[in-house]
């Protein structure tokens, strides 16, 4: 009797101890996994969320021109329209700062090539426009060499594509602003079209060509790719994208823009990018071509693709798009979707983009105001990492407007209306 009384007795105790355990360790459970969602969404849980590692000082407004930013080795440089500067990548120390001399600002600048990157001046007084151009070494921020440019009437903010590095050369585009007027006697323009685009020698500044524009056209923009320099031309009756040899300047091949009807000649022209070639092109009429038109070396017209606004870059043979609140990837080749990410999210909306070994990385802002990272595999759009900013590191608060990758960091650079640190550094944790 006392026997199993006892083995009883223990039964007992054992479910008793079941149920206690079951009575606290379920609500245990529940608030340990309340507390981890809660951590992930708010970029507090270790192995999802990110870290901030350094910042820069905040920069004053910013103009609406002369803003840039370039990536060099160990260092990041931030152009504005008073000054470039540079700071180390790993720590975010100030390295060096050119400071552009006397009433003068930045009024335009080139991507880099061989860590040189020109900047247009112009001065404040005189309505002169941006009529000198620099080279600036990003390495030790030296003026290596400067020329005259004849600028035209072109708003500065829209002057970044008359400025253009590659193969060794700086090209510079001048405008006449009698090229908007019928010509006569009185008022024939100062450059002649087939003398407005001028290629330089990268470091020396020596001049090497002038280039051979087509008869009857004006050129447009410039890019420099390893093989050619590009220039869209507006002629007489239509746009056009022509190559020239950036040994000599003599034309390569003119085509025109339009696949099924030629596109206006006072068409807005700009570059996605030089290599490979992905041309943005903006008729004025209501219902005109507002498209980015694909490439090949050779011309010969590829995919042809209607984006609107948004961040996108071109990558292994593909334009990825940011817009339509998620990332779509589309073939340079046949303009066709390749593959497309789930929706982020209602009130998110990308902020920035970078590619590089085999990834896709986004930064995104909610209007709830956290932040967060997408990395996606660039060959399929499969998901490779989410990770989400606390309100402390999140870099969402401003608009970013560039996003390097340097070792184990993301860097971010941004400009605007208010003060703004001109960069950020943050890590995953």
């Amino acid at each position: 009797m006392a026997e199993r009384t006892t083995e009883r007795t223990w039964r007992e105790r054992g479910g008793l101890a079941v149920a206690v355990l079951v009575l606290v360790g379920v609500p245990l459970a529940l608030i340990g996994g309340i507390a981890s969602c809660v951590a992930s969404d708010t970029g507090n849980l270790p192995g999802d969320s990110m870290e901030r590692v350094w910042d820069t000082p905040y920069d004053k407004t910013a103009a609406e021109y002369g803003n840039a930013a370039w990536s060099v080795g160990d260092t990041v440089v931030r152009s504005r329209f008073d000054a470039v500067t540079a700071f180390d990548a790993g720590t975010g120390e100030r390295r060096w700062e050119y400071v552009v001399p006397g009433r003068v600002e930045i009024c335009a600048t080139s991507a880099a090539t061989d860590s040189v990157a020109l900047i247009g001046l112009m001065e404040t007084q005189g309505d002169k426009g941006c009529a000198t151009v620099a080279a600036i070494d990003l390495k030790n921020g030296r003026e290596l060499w400067r020329t005259s440019r004849l600028p035209g009437v072109t708003d500065p903010k829209y002057a970044d594509d008359d400025l253009a590095t590659g193969a060794g050369l700086a090209v510079v585009r001048d405008e006449d602003e009698q090229w908007a007027h019928e010509p006569d006697r009185r008022t024939r323009p100062v450059v002649p079209a087939d003398q407005a685009v001028r290629a330089f020698d990268l470091r020396t500044g020596a001049p090497r060509w002038k280039a051979a524009v087509p008869k009857g056209c004006l050129p447009h923009a410039v890019a420099v790719t390893s093989r050619q320099v590009l220039v869209p031309l507006a002629c007489a009756t239509e746009a056009k994208l022509a190559a020239f040899d950036p040994a000599d300047g003599k034309v390569r091949w003119t085509v025109p823009l339009g696949a099924r009807r030629p596109v206006a000649p006072d068409a807005f022209m700009s570059f996605l990018s030089a290599e490979p070639t992905v041309l943005r092109v903006q008729e004025r009429a209501p219902h005109g071509v507002n498209a980015h038109f694909a490439f090949d070396q050779e011309g010969r017209l590829q995919g042809e693709f209607d984006l609107g606004g948004g961040d996108r870059i071109v990558t292994d043979g593909k334009v990825i798009d940011g817009s339509g609140g998620g990332v779509t990837a589309y073939d340079l080749v046949t303009g066709k979707e390749v593959w497309s990410t789930e929706p982020l999210g209602a009130w998110r909306e990308v902020t920035a983009m970078h590619v590089g070994r085999g990834r896709v990385t986004v930064f995104t802002h909610s209007r709830k105001g956290l932040a967060e990272l997408h990395v996606y595999d660039s060959a399929t759009g499969e998901t490779v990492d989410e990770r989400t900013f606390d309100e402390d590191t999140d870099p969402g608060a401003a608009e970013i407007n560039g996003l390097f990758r340097y070792e184990d960091l993301w860097i971010v650079t941004r400009w605007g209306e208010g003060a703004e640190r001109p960069f950020s550094a943050y890590r995953t944790w």
